[in-house]
């Protein structure tokens, strides 16, 4: 057996995504000497993102758009989404400090730009980087609080994560923590008073090293369109792993557990969120809930795991809003004005994962119009693959029958909601009257957005749960509520804000926050060497 070599330092992360390099960036900041080690070359799920970071208050992209927003409008529009997966002071001091937020990654080199998208999109063209990336101006939350666009994307082409994390990982090395890439964290080791003090790790270097970041590389990106590609690398990458070499690094002060969640961890999902395990995961391999059972290692306490988002976005085109999304009974599911995660939930928890978006031929066209405009490729490639496969027919009863939806039933709908709709009536599901319009110009058709699994059209999943933190400090808590010494976790391994439901950004918004948090406070998480 290979000797083992051993590190010092006074922090020590686990993960290195948008999370972990913000708790390096803060204890850096604070004097303390920081190794941030990573299974894989780093980025994890954040450099695969779409780069969005949930924002408001008052930023200076919204002032530079023209967009008016207070930090109690933003608590007003999140209390109704965050439940109670936090406090309202914890989330009030989110909204509060979300401009500061957008500031320091600013100060740490990630684009913005207050160029606002003028329609409602699941994510916007590469022409705005600003957009109501949430259900603001949804009905049921356009009274709760004024509706502001908080969507701020780093400015980059493509989906942009990639330019995010890479002026985070730039900031982390300017800072001069030491990164370890090919490095797994294997257990964690608590001294005689119950403290975690040690992180045992195994690395690759050399040419494993380098064969392994090109093999998980490849596996991160192509992979996440292609889940058995994904799983197939991932399985070349485990075998250079048993070439690995042991290493100890002692943690003086703290180790910070950032290792993202465990939408790759199939046991994780069928233990936890079976009905959700159709969507294409989102995120690495190394989503496989590694931190979270290292915390739970050392008497962690884990929450929520049950909490899964999928997405299921109907725009763009955005004049899809005015369909009407329908389960096989031919019943409105909801307002199609809200987020995709909120269609994706409902979809999955109470319709049997089957739903149809019904349009008629005026809405068809128009739709079709917007698609060069409105998409990046791979919205574009979503868009018309819907209306390729969709079931139509030159009344809503033929549609119905080649979608095997009810037919009689989705005639009541569509009745129900034009006789509204031609009154200026309320619709009956709140959807707001500026995305109202009647459906009565055949032919129909009826586009599947059931969860299911689809290269083409695939529904994207994110686990939302993770260890119970102490939310002034992100310190890990055990059973009793009390805090596990010299242990604390951020990002997705970590109870958050998004942790009940999740809108484009407030996931990167709460690695930001929280990973702040914790490598903040882990600084001044002391040994009895230095009471």
């Amino acid at each position: 057996m290979a000797q083992r070599s051993t590190l010092h330092a006074d922090v020590v992360i686990i993960g290195f995504g948008a999370a972990g390099a913000c708790a390096a960036l803060e204890a850096a900041h604070a004097g303390a000497r920081v190794v941030v080690l990573d299974r894989f070359g780093g980025g994890g799920a954040s450099a695969l993102s779409g780069g969005v970071v949930y924002a408001g208050g008052g930023t200076r992209e919204q002032r530079a758009a023209g967009v008016s927003d207070s930090p109690e409008a933003m608590f007003a529009y999140l209390r109704q989404e965050v439940g109670d997966a936090v406090s309202e002071d914890t989330l009030r001091r989110f909204c509060e400090g979300s401009t500061e937020m957008i500031t320091w990654l600013a100060q740490h080199g990630v684009p913005f730009e207050g160029s606002l998208c003028p329609y409602k999109t699941s994510y916007p063209s590469n022409r705005h980087y600003l957009y109501y990336s949430g259900s603001e101006a949804a009905g049921g939350f356009r009274d709760a609080a004024p509706p502001a666009p908080r969507g701020h994307r780093a400015k980059g082409r493509g989906t942009s994560g990639k330019v995010l994390f890479a002026a985070l990982e730039a900031a982390v090395r300017r800072a001069g923590v030491q990164v370890l890439t090919q490095t797994r964290a294997k257990e964690l080791v608590v001294d005689a008073d119950g403290r975690v003090c040690t992180v045992d790790c195994e690395r690759l270097t050399g040419a494993a090293a380098r064969a392994h970041r090109a093999v998980s590389r490849v596996a991160a990106k192509p992979g996440l369109y292609v889940p058995k590609l994904a799983r197939r690398l991932h399985r070349r990458a485990e075998r250079l792993e048993r070439r690995a070499e042991p290493l100890r690094i002692h943690a003086d002060r703290a180790v910070v557990i950032a290792a993202g969640g465990f939408v790759s961890n199939r046991e994780m999902m069928r233990r936890h969120a079976p009905a959700y395990r159709a969507g294409l995961p989102l995120g690495t391999q190394g989503d496989d809930g590694s931190g979270i059972r290292l915390g739970e290692s050392v008497g962690g306490v884990a929450a929520k795991l049950d909490h899964v988002s999928a997405w299921r976005f109907i725009t763009p085109p955005s004049a899809l809003l005015s369909g009407l999304l329908v389960d096989r009974h031919g019943t409105r599911i909801g307002d199609e004005s809200r987020y995709g995660a909120a269609h994706g939930q409902a979809i999955v928890d109470k319709h049997g994962g089957r739903a149809w978006l019904l349009v008629d031929s005026r809405l068809r066209s128009a739709a079709k119009r917007q698609i060069r405009t409105q998409t990046v490729w791979f919205q574009r490639m979503q868009a018309e693959y819907l209306f390729a496969t969709a079931a139509t027919g030159g009344t809503l009863e033929a549609a119905a029958r080649k979608a095997g939806v009810d037919p009689a039933a989705l005639k009541a709908t569509v009745d129900t909601h034009n006789e509204a709709a031609r009154d200026g009536k309320p619709d009956p599901t709140g959807k707001p009257a500026d995305f109202v319009q009647v459906l009565d110009q055949p032919p129909y058709a009826l586009l599947d957005v059931s969860v299911r699994p689809s290269t083409a059209y695939p529904c994207p999943v994110l686990t939302l749960g993770g260890l119970l933190v102490d939310e002034a400090t992100g310190q890990v808590l055990d059973e009793r509520g009390g805090p596990v010494a010299g242990l604390f976790a951020a990002g997705r391994s970590a109870v958050g804000i998004c942790s009940n439901s999740y809108i484009s950004g407030l996931s990167l918004a709460d690695c930001v926050f929280s990973g702040r948090r914790a490598g903040l406070h882990s600084v001044k998480e002391l040994t009895d060497a230095d009471r």
